[in-house]
C-alpha cells in the first residue's frame, strides 16, 4: 500500500477498462471502505452508505441502468454511493453516546441536536447535505483504492429511479454516484487540467 499521498493523488485517474474476472477480496474492500468512511462530514453525521456489488449477476442487472457502460461489469466491484436524507437520526445516536461518555455537556448536546433538526426540517438542505457529504467520502474511497493498487471511476450517468427500484433502496437514501473498482487493463484517457490562474480567485472577484 502506497503511503505517499502526493503520489496517490497524482496517479489517480478515472479508469474505464479493467482486468476482467479479477476478484477483490473482502479484506481489501473492507480496508478501502474503512478509509473512505473516515471522510469529514457536517456535524459528523457520516451521511454515506456503500451498497457494494461484486457478483456478476448483479453487475449485469445494473448494466442497462448504467446505460451499458461496460466498466460496471468488468470491474471487480461497483459501489453505489448513497446519501442519507435522514442523517439527523444518526446525530441522535452519536451525540447521545457522546453525552453518555462525558464528551458533551447536556447543554451542548441539546443545542447541537436542535441545530441539526432545524436544518433537516428543510428537505432541500437534507438533500444537499446528503450529496455533499457522500461525495466527500466518494473521493476518499477513490484515493484509498488507488493506495491499495486499484483503479476507480466515478459515474454520474445512470438512471437513479431505476437503480432505487432494482436494488430496493429505502426512501431514506438517495443514490449519489456509482464508483467502479478494479485492476486497470488499459490506461485512462489522457485529460488536461486548467491552470491555477484560471481556477483560483484571490480575496474577491
Amino acid at each position: 500500500m502506497s503511503e505517499n499521498i502526493y503520489d496517490v493523488m497524482t496517479a489517480r485517474q478515472s479508469v474505464k477498462k479493467y482486468v476482467k474476472d479479477h476478484q477483490i477480496s473482502e479484506q481489501e474492500l473492507e480496508e478501502i471502505l474503512t478509509l473512505a468512511a473516515k471522510a469529514p462530514s457536517s456535524w459528523n453525521l457520516q451521511h454515506w452508505r456503500y451498497l457494494v456489488i461484486t457478483s456478476q449477476e448483479m453487475k449485469e442487472k445494473i448494466l442497462p441502468i448504467a446505460y451499458n457502460q461496460q466498466q460496471v461489469v468488468e470491474s471487480s466491484a461497483t459501489v453505489v454511493l448513497l446519501g442519507d436524507l435522514e442523517a439527523n437520526k444518526t446525530g441522535k445516536v452519536l451525540y447521545g453516546e457522546a453525552l453518555k461518555q462525558g464528551f458533551l455537556t447536556q447543554e451542548l448536546h441539546d443545542t447541537l441536536l436542535q441545530q441539526i433538526d432545524w436544518s433537516y426540517s428543510n428537505p432541500e438542505i437534507a438533500k444537499s447535505e446528503a450529496v455533499l457529504n457522500a461525495s466527500l467520502s466518494g473521493m476518499q474511497l477513490m484515493l484509498a483504492a488507488k493506495a491499495k493498487g486499484y483503479d476507480t471511476c466515478p459515474m454520474g450517468g445512470f438512471d437513479k429511479e431505476a437503480i432505487v427500484k432494482e436494488l430496493n433502496i429505502p426512501d431514506r437514501y438517495i443514490p449519489v454516484m456509482l464508483i467502479t473498482i478494479g485492476k486497470q487493463a488499459e490506461p485512462a484517457r489522457p485529460t488536461g487540467r486548467l491552470p491555477l490562474d484560471q481556477l483560483v480567485i484571490k480575496e474577491t472577484f
